[in-house]
């Protein structure tokens, strides 16, 4: 079968609500394997809501519609307070980053009971940053950092992912707006497990480049780690 911009395969989906710590309901999706029980579990972080990321940008969107079926991965998206997607609208308001961290919380809190395998954080641009500050839970196995302009990431939050030394990758378009191969090399190089990985042609929003991102991310995810 060949596979298009909008090919959407087999999956059990089922439409979720994430409950956080402090009072707000979420709304996001799940996508299953139809036939076998999921070998690792994808958490998607969509990009910055203010400027129209949400569960459904792209690249997280192809990952639901195709990974359940062609890799057996577990996919949960979600929208963060007050992003709307077609799914429908999450309770609250944008709080750049700070009560955002009650959502992720929610996320991870749902895939462990849940009982979802080997959790990975898949963090999009703004979705890189919740994932750097609030990502290192125990449940979690790695992370996948899209496009990380690293804007509200210090050495703090750096060296408690160098001191775990759970994996993070980091995908970096060749000409990204924010931060660019050679940069991101140098400010992971903080973390000795971090991998950085530049992308021939690629920009921030991966147009054309979304096969090159989700075959990256299963390679990953199926490839036994550690336990850490």
């Amino acid at each position: 079968m060949r596979i298009r911009a909008n090919t959407v395969l087999p999956a059990r989906r089922e439409d979720i609500e994430l409950h956080t710590a402090d009072g707000l309901r979420l709304v996001g999706e799940l996508a299953l394997p139809v036939d076998r029980p999921p070998v690792a579990t994808l958490i998607c972080l969509h990009p910055l809501p203010t400027h129209g990321g949400m569960m459904d940008s792209h690249v997280l969107r192809k990952a639901a519609w195709r990974l359940p079926a062609q890799a057996g991965l577990a996919v949960l998206r979600f929208n963060t307070r007050g992003t709307a997607s077609e799914r429908g609208t999450s309770e609250g308001s944008f709080d750049a980053g700070v009560g955002e961290r009650y959502d992720l919380a929610a996320a991870i809190e749902y895939a462990e009971f849940a009982e979802l395998p080997d959790v990975w954080l898949v963090g999009w641009s703004f979705g890189t940053e919740l994932a750097l500050r609030y990502g290192a839970e125990p449940s979690v196995r790695g992370l996948i950092l899209l496009s990380p302009p690293m804007r509200t990431v210090g050495p703090e939050e750096l060296d408690v992912w160098a001191r775990n030394g759970k994996p993070v990758i980091v995908l970096v378009p060749e000409f990204d707006d924010f931060l660019r191969p050679d940069e991101a090399r140098a400010r992971f190089a903080c973390v000795p497990q971090a991998e950085v990985i530049g992308v021939s042609g690629a920009k921030h929003l991966w147009v054309g480049h979304a096969d090159t991102v989700l075959a990256e991310v299963v390679r990953r995810v199926t490839t036994p780690q550690p336990r850490r």
